[in-house]
C-alpha cells in the first residue's frame, strides 16, 4: 500500500503538476524579477519591493485562501455528492470578490504606503508604478487559484499545466518585448507587470474554456443562490488558511526587507531578491507535492478509507525529505554562478555564492513544511485548535523566534544577511518538527467522520433547497 501511494503521489505532483504547472507559472513571476533585474540594481530593488508588498497585502491572501478548499473538494468530489466541489468553488469565488476590493485599493496607493513606511521615495515611487499596473491582475490571478482547485481535486492534473504550458512562453516573449523590445512596443519598467497581467489573464481565459469544453460536469453545480450559504464554514477555514500561508509567506517578506537595513541597500537588498526567488522557485516542487498530498487525502477521507489516508501520510513526508535533499544538492553545485542569471553585477553575484549554502539548508524542513502543510489542509487543520499551545507554537516559530535571532545575529553578532538565513533556518527546523508530529499522531478515522459530518450537513441544505424550488 506504500508504494502504490508513492507511485500515485508522483504520478499527481512531479511529471505534470510539479515539474510543469508550478515551475511554469513561476517562471511568469522570474520572467519579471529578470527582465527588470538587467535594467539597473535601482529598478531591480524597486520591483523587489512591489513585489514583496504585493506578497504581503495580496497573493498571499488570495492564495491562502484558495488553499481552503484544499479542506472541503477532493473529499467531496469522491462522496456520493461530486456537484459539491462546483457549488464551494462557487462560494470561494463570492468570498474573494469582496476581498479583492480592500486588496485593489492598497495596491493603488502603495506609494503613499511605502512612504509612510519610511521606505526610499525613488523606490517607492517606481514600487508604486509596478502596484498600479499589477493590479490588472488580481482577478486572474484569484480565479486561476480557484479554478485550479477545482480540477485538481478531480484528479485533472494536467488541465492547469496544459494552460500553462500554453501561456509560460508567450509570457517570456511579452517580458522580452515590453521591456528590452523594439522600440515601438518597448515600456521599459512597467513592461513587467504588463506582461504579468496579460499572462493571468490569458490563463483564465484558457482554463474557462478547457473547463467549458474539454471536461465533464459531474462536478459542476448550477448557479443559483446556494453560493451564498455556508459562507461562515468557508471563511473560517479561509482564515486559518491565510494564517497558514501569510504567516511563512509574511516572515520571508520582512526578512527581505531587513536586508536593506543590514547590508549595503540596494545591492544587498538585490542580492536577497535573488536569494529569495532562489527559494520560491525550488519551493514550487515539494509545494507541488503537497498540493497532490492534500487533493489524495482528501479524495481518501471521501472514500472513507481512513488507513490509506494515513499510509498515505507517510509516504508524502518522506518524498519530500527526498526531494529536498535532491534540490539542496542542485543549489551548492551551482552556487558561484547561480546570480548570473539574475544580475551582471560581480558584487551580487559573489554575495549570493556566499549565502547560498544556507538557502540550501532551508530547503531541507522548509520542503517538507511544505507536504505537511498539505496533510494539515486535508484535515481541516489550517488552525490547528485555536488558541492552544499548539498554535502559539507553530506561529512563534517566525516571529518569536527565527525573526528575532535572525535579527540579533545580523545586528549583534554583525552576520548581515548570513544572521538573517540562520535565524530562517532555526525557525524553520521548530515548526517543521511539530508539524510532523501533528501529522504523526493523527486518527485518521475520527477525520473521516468529520468529513462525513460536514458532507450531511450540505446534503441536508440540498434537500431543503430543492424543497423550496419546487414549492415555488
Amino acid at each position: 500500500m506504500f508504494w502504490e501511494e508513492v507511485k500515485i503521489l508522483i504520478k499527481y505532483s512531479l511529471p505534470v503538476f510539479g515539474l510543469v504547472t508550478h515551475v511554469f507559472e513561476h517562471s511568469i513571476i522570474m520572467s519579471s524579477v529578470i527582465s527588470i533585474g538587467h535594467i539597473s540594481t535601482v529598478a531591480l530593488a524597486a520591483a523587489t519591493i512591489g513585489f514583496m508588498t504585493a506578497n504581503v497585502t495580496g497573493l498571499s491572501v488570495i492564495q491562502g485562501m484558495a488553499s481552503a478548499l484544499d479542506t472541503v473538494l477532493p473529499s467531496a468530489w469522491t462522496s456520493d455528492q461530486p456537484q459539491l466541489v462546483g457549488l464551494w468553488t462557487q462560494r470561494m469565488t463570492v468570498l474573494q470578490l469582496l476581498v479583492l476590493i480592500p486588496i485593489s485599493s492598497i495596491w493603488l496607493n502603495a506609494e503613499s504606503l511605502l512612504l509612510l513606511l519610511r521606505q526610499d521615495p525613488g523606490v517607492a515611487k517606481f514600487a508604486g508604478v509596478y502596484l498600479k499596473w499589477a493590479s490588472l491582475s488580481l482577478p486572474a490571478y484569484s480565479f486561476n487559484c480557484i479554478s485550479r482547485r477545482y480540477f485538481q481535486s478531480q484528479g485533472l492534473f494536467a488541465v492547469p499545466a496544459r494552460t500553462i504550458v500554453f501561456v509560460a512562453p508567450i509570457n517570456m516573449i511579452l517580458n522580452y518585448l515590453l521591456v528590452w523590445g523594439p522600440d515601438s512596443v518597448r515600456l521599459g519598467f512597467i513592461g513587467a507587470p504588463i506582461a504579468t497581467s496579460i499572462s493571468y489573464n490569458l490563463i483564465s481565459i484558457a482554463s474557462v474554456i478547457y473547463g467549458l469544453f474539454f471536461v465533464e460536469k459531474t462536478a459542476w453545480h448550477p448557479i443559483s443562490t446556494r453560493c451564498f450559504t455556508s459562507l461562515g464554514v468557508l471563511a473560517k477555514l479561509s482564515v486559518g488558511s491565510v494564517g497558514q500561508v501569510a504567516s511563512e509567506w509574511w516572515s520571508w517578506e520582512l526578512v527581505g526587507r531587513a536586508s536593506h537595513s543590514v547590508s549595503l541597500g540596494p545591492v544587498s537588498l538585490a542580492t536577497q531578491s535573488v536569494l529569495l526567488s532562489t527559494n520560491s522557485c525550488t519551493y514550487q516542487a515539494p509545494f507541488a507535492l503537497g498540493i497532490a498530498t492534500s487533493v489524495r487525502i482528501g479524495n481518501l477521507l471521501g472514500e472513507k478509507n481512513a488507513k490509506r489516508a494515513g499510509v498515505a501520510a507517510n509516504a508524502s513526508i518522506l518524498l519530500s525529505i527526498a526531494l529536498a535533499l535532491f534540490l539542496s544538492g542542485i543549489l551548492l553545485t551551482f552556487r558561484k554562478t547561480w546570480g548570473y542569471m539574475f544580475n551582471s553585477d560581480p558584487e551580487i553575484v559573489a554575495l549570493v555564492a556566499a549565502v547560498l549554502p544556507l538557502v540550501a539548508l532551508v530547503q531541507v524542513c522548509d520542503d517538507s513544511g511544505a507536504v505537511i502543510s498539505g496533510i494539515l489542509r486535508a484535515r481541516g487543520k489550517q488552525v490547528c485548535v485555536t488558541g492552544s499551545w499548539t498554535d502559539m507554537t507553530l506561529d512563534s516559530a517566525y516571529y518569536c523566534l527565527g525573526f528575532p535571532i535572525g535579527l540579533w545575529l545580523a545586528f549583534e553578532q554583525d552576520l548581515r544577511l548570513y544572521g538573517l538565513w540562520w535565524g530562517l533556518n532555526i525557525a524553520i527546523l521548530w515548526q517543521a518538527s511539530i508539524s510532523s508530529y501533528l501529522c504523526i499522531t493523527t486518527d485518521w478515522q475520527k477525520e473521516v467522520d468529520k468529513v462525513i459530518a460536514r458532507l450531511a450537513v450540505d446534503k441536508a441544505c440540498q434537500h431543503q433547497w430543492a424543497d423550496e424550488e419546487h414549492a415555488h
